[in-house]
């Protein structure tokens, strides 16, 4: 799954968790709806009066998570950033009529107290519970042509078997997805669940990121 796809299966899912930190530090979750999906970047609006849109204006920093059906998930962070004042009823217009449930919802010119926001650039995850064993895959989007920016840097994850290995195989045996072969953890199986790290008996698997 690349960034793309990841990004049109958030569309898909639709109903998703948006994550904020809210004045106090406090982490604030709740359902938004991925409006659209053009050209790697995700919109979704909000209404002025709600605590997401201060938190949004105050920070941008969001993080979000859907799974569909499938018990496949795809979540990312990145910055949300509000779109250009001279834009925003060009935008809603088309939220609304890609959108048309929300006529229901925000009828008539109330819909423009909503405002409309992208995140156009950020890092995420593919991951999918419904294989065995599972199946995982980082990703970034958006960033300039001339290198990726600090939104657009996937970070190191998961677990490594370093050389202070001693080739015991007790990591091996207890991995519940037996994603580690010949003393080497496969990324694109790992639960990232520690399980190696706590049985093996000289501390030679690091966690990645740290």
């Amino acid at each position: 799954m690349n960034a793309k796809e990841c990004l049109n299966m958030l569309r898909e899912i639709k109903d998703v968790v948006f994550s904020t930190v809210d004045e106090e530090g406090k982490p604030q979750a709740r359902y938004i709806d991925v409006m659209l999906v053009e050209d790697e970047k995700l919109y979704f609006c909000t209404a002025r009066g709600k605590d997401f849109y201060r938190q949004l204006v105050r920070d941008g920093s969001v993080a979000v998570t859907g799974m569909n059906k499938e018990f496949q998930t795809v979540r990312l962070s990145g910055v949300a950033e509000r779109l250009e004042e001279s834009e925003q009823h060009e935008w809603i217009d088309r939220i609304f009529e890609a959108n048309p449930v929300m006529n229901g919802v925000y009828p008539g010119d109330s819909r423009y107290v909503l405002e409309a926001f992208c995140i156009s650039e950020g890092t995420g995850e593919f991951f999918d519970l419904g294989k065995e064993p599972v199946d995982r895959e980082s990703f970034s989007f958006g960033g300039t042509s001339g290198g990726a920016s600090e939104g657009t840097k996937v970070k190191p994850a998961g677990f490594l078997i370093t050389d202070r290995c001693i080739q015991c195989g007790r990591c091996e045996r207890a991995c519940p997805q037996q994603c580690i072969t010949d003393f080497v953890i496969d990324p694109a199986h790992c639960l990232h669940c520690g399980l190696c790290s706590e049985v093996c008996p000289v501390q030679a698997i690091e966690r990645l990121g740290d």
